[in-house]
């Protein structure tokens, strides 16, 4: 199991657990993940994070349950789709961020999208700088879209797929 932490800054040399900046409503019983936590994404789930850090996308992939025609429409032959806002092209190709790799010792899986969280501090064993992010997401079978407007793309909720938004207050027109 490989688990990686998504960075836009290159000297990290220990992550310490820390409440989100900004908190979740979160199901009963959830609402220690607002707490003091360092957070992980599996390597399956990396592409949700091969962005500019305050870049809003929408990233979506098949589920057991998703309608075969429905993941024909949205998938086609890629494993996931991202979402991305045209004007966060030119920085998703220009932009350098830094992959931690984390030893997943001490880290529990919240069955939710390839996250991960651990409550300790934790020493990453690798960092790697990745540039031109806009050439990251082929290799690993999915599909960049870049749209004028996420704001479209809002009721993906109602489908069949899995459907994951990140930082979409700083969408154009979102609200």
């Amino acid at each position: 199991m490989r688990l990686f932490h998504f960075s836009d800054d290159p000297d990290i040399a220990v992550f310490e657990p820390r409440p989100v900046l900004i908190p979740s409503v979160r199901p009963v019983g959830r609402e220690w993940l607002n707490g003091p936590l360092v957070w992980a994404i599996d390597g399956d789930h990396d592409f949700m994070y091969l962005f500019p850090r305050d870049c809003p996308r929408i990233l979506l992939w098949g589920t057991p349950d998703t309608p075969e025609a429905e993941r024909r429409r949205w998938l086609g032959d890629w494993r996931a789709v991202a979402f991305v806002e045209r004007h966060w092209l030119e920085r998703l190709e220009a932009e350098t961020i830094h992959r931690y790799e984390m030893a997943s010792d001490g880290f529990e899986e919240l069955k939710d999208a390839g996250m991960w969280v651990s409550s300790r501090r934790v020493v990453p064993v690798k960092r790697t700088a990745m540039s031109q992010l806009d050439q990251e997401f082929a290799p690993r079978k999915v599909d960049l879209r870049v749209v004028d407007n996420l704001r479209p793309l809002k009721d993906l909720g109602n489908t069949g797929l899995h459907v994951s938004g990140i930082r979409l207050r700083n969408a154009r027109d979102w609200e």
